[in-house]
């Protein structure tokens, strides 16, 4: 027996939300405990990143809350905007001059990220997700609390 569309469609949803959430969720860590916030700071910097100082602790910030938000499925239409505009950030401002390839600091991954995130946004988190049970919402349409 098959399952339903939309079990389908939630299941679909939960994959991506909880695969994109990892991935920036550790990439968060990675920015606060691995290379330190002065770390990436001068990471940041010496790509050109403007205001260096700055873009690196909300980028970790936002990547590692932005992340755990999107694996429970709490605010993720906020969430995934604002970690697709910080991809595409980070796709404008350093990678695209590098072309596709990210062995060669190219775009591939934060392009993936972006329209991951993008997707999530607009698709929103599903039934199996906070936002449904907290706010009985499975489409993630949490516009009052976004504005």
């Amino acid at each position: 027996m098959s399952a339903s569309r939309p079990v389908r469609s939630d299941i679909a949803r939960t994959v991506l939300r909880v695969a994109l959430g990892a991935v920036f969720f550790a990439h968060g860590w990675q920015k606060f405990f691995e290379y330190t916030i002065p770390g990436a700071q001068g990471a940041f910097a010496q790509m050109g990143v403007p205001a260096a100082q700055l873009a690196a602790p909300v980028s970790a910030g936002l990547e590692l809350v932005g992340g755990a938000l999107l694996i429970v499925g709490l605010l993720t239409r906020v969430a995934g905007v604002l970690l697709a505009v910080e991809m595409l950030s980070a796709l404008f401002l350093v990678h695209v001059s590098a072309g596709m390839f990210v062995e060669k600091g190219g775009m591939e991954l934060v392009l993936v990220l972006a329209a991951g995130a993008a997707a999530v946004a607009l698709v929103g988190p599903g039934r199996l997700s906070l936002d449904a049970a907290l706010f009985g919402r499975s489409s993630g349409k949490l516009a009052a609390l976004a504005a």
